[in-house]
């Protein structure tokens, strides 16, 4: 497969550390000095520093010379490293309970998987967030070009934060962004082999429900469907037999088949893909009512939402996502975090624009599998989570491609617990030079795990980067 980007230039390529980094102490909307070290800025990336991708980064709250060092991915491709730090596993979070469409308040998350270490959020590829181009064409991208840009982005970043060329790192994202996380990780290892400096102390990889193999991954959806009793047995002993097992682009002639797949798709078109037991909420949902309708990410939140009466329509997990537009297009917020004026005319959480035009982002791997082996036989540790309750990419998916590495299972199915309670389902796999990839489910939790069960998942990343057992 053709590259969409000239490797040969980019190893080549003289690092340039071209960038601008503030410290942020105080925020709008949190009332006091931010009680951990914020810091925004800019890095330069591109055969001519042409892209400017923005970031966040928190130092550990516990120990930042010590604890480890995480390479955050949002999904998409589009979602804004904000959207990570404040809807995930950062220390901020908006207070859901006072806001009624004014100003927005921020308050502690005390989940933050920064209390255990240090994360970069990244805004990626270039036209997420605050991330812009000083060239037209460079919004042109693709996976691979967007992972040789984060890879020189971490590069550079480290350059101007030596401090941290000593901590262990680990590259993680979810959904879109844990399709992007292994190949990340695995240009890092790559460099280190070739000797390309800084070496950077890459110890493993975490993906959350995150995107493998596009086919595949949505091919799932009615083996779970079934599993989870939304669509009867025979329903899917029907589309089972008739389709082969493959119900992904069917064959238009086998009517036996697409009549299976149409009494299934009558069963599940009101159910919320990213949780199941959550609403539908169809009037922000332009997608097809169609359980393999294959869409990379969950669609934007347009801020007309906040203009929808909820004593009218069912609670939707989308109005959380409001504030983040209130607050991140607010010029004194943008102010507050050094953004660079007149880059963007509007911050969105999501950019749908990258993706669904088809214009500036191309899908040009479609299955990583390769990199989760590679990693593997170099010996790289992983973590792979997932809510048990995320129809878009169910667990079932991440169980197959881990079990087609053909490991040896070194800890059987069991439960792992947080307060005394069932909080998921572990097993773990090793292969023959003790490379690790413990895979979990999140009990209750949807698309993106730590949204919904933030207690849980900080406790499943702290006993994983402790090396201990879940």
């Amino acid at each position: 497969m053709k590259s969409c980007i000239h490797l040969l230039v980019f190893f080549l390529l003289l690092i340039k550390t071209t960038s601008s980094q503030s410290i942020i102490k105080t925020l709008p909307g949190y009332a006091g000095p931010l009680p951990f070290k914020l810091e925004t800025g800019y890095i330069s990336v591109g055969e001519d520093d042409e892209i400017e991708l923005f970031y966040y980064f928190i130092e550990s709250e516990r120990d930042p010379e010590t604890d480890p060092l995480l390479f955050w991915h949002t999904g998409g491709p589009g979602c804004s490293g904000f959207s990570g730090l404040v809807i995930e596993i950062g220390p901020l979070a908006f207070d859901l309970e006072s806001f009624d469409g004014s100003f927005p308040s921020l308050v502690i998350n005390p989940y933050s998987w920064t209390k255990v270490s240090s994360v970069i959020f990244i805004d990626a590829p270039v036209g997420t967030g605050f991330s812009y181009s000083t060239k037209s064409d460079a919004y042109l991208t693709c996976d691979t070009k967007q992972v040789n840009d984060n890879y020189l982005f971490l590069r550079k970043w480290l350059l101007k934060h030596p401090k941290f060329l000593k901590n262990r790192l680990y590259v993680a994202g979810d959904s879109y962004g844990g399709k992007i996380t292994p190949m990340v990780a695995l240009e890092i290892a790559r460099g280190n082999e070739a000797g390309l400096q800084p070496r950077i102390l890459l110890q493993g990889y975490i993906v959350g429900n995150s995107r493998t193999d596009e086919n595949r991954d949505t091919n799932e959806r009615i083996p779970y469907a079934h599993r989870m009793a939304l669509i009867s047995d025979e329903y899917f002993e029907l589309a089972k037999s008739s389709c082969n097992g493959e119900y992904v682009n069917p064959d238009p002639n086998n009517y036996k088949c697409l009549y299976a797949l149409e009494l299934i798709n009558e069963c599940t078109k009101g159910i919320s893909n990213a949780h199941i037991l959550e609403p539908r909420c169809k009037f922000m949902s332009p997608r097809p009512n169609n359980l393999l309708w294959s869409q990379l990410f969950v669609v934007d939140d347009p801020l007309d939402l906040l203009f929808l009466s909820k004593q009218d329509k069912p609670w939707c997990r989308n109005y959380n996502y409001v504030p983040t537009y209130i607050w991140a297009n607010n010029e004194t917020v943008q102010e507050a975090l050094h953004f660079r004026k007149g880059t963007i005319t509007s911050w969105t959480r999501c950019n749908t624009t990258i993706v669904y035009t088809n214009l500036s982002y191309k899908v040009d791997l479609e299955s990583i599998f390769k990199h989760h082996q590679l990693l593997n036989e170099k010996g790289y540790q992983a973590l792979a989570y997932s809510g048990d309750h995320d129809m878009d990419v169910p667990y079932m998916s991440t169980l197959k491609w881990i079990r087609r590495l053909n490991l040896t299972v070194d800890d059987n199915w069991r439960p792992w617990y947080v307060g005394g309670q069932v909080a998921g389902y572990t097993e773990k796999y090793k292969n023959y030079n003790q490379a690790y990839i413990t895979f979990a489910t999140v009990k209750g939790a949807g698309h993106t795990a730590p949204e919904y069960k933030p207690k849980e998942c900080l406790a499943m990343i702290d006993r994983w980067l402790s090396l201990f057992p879940l």
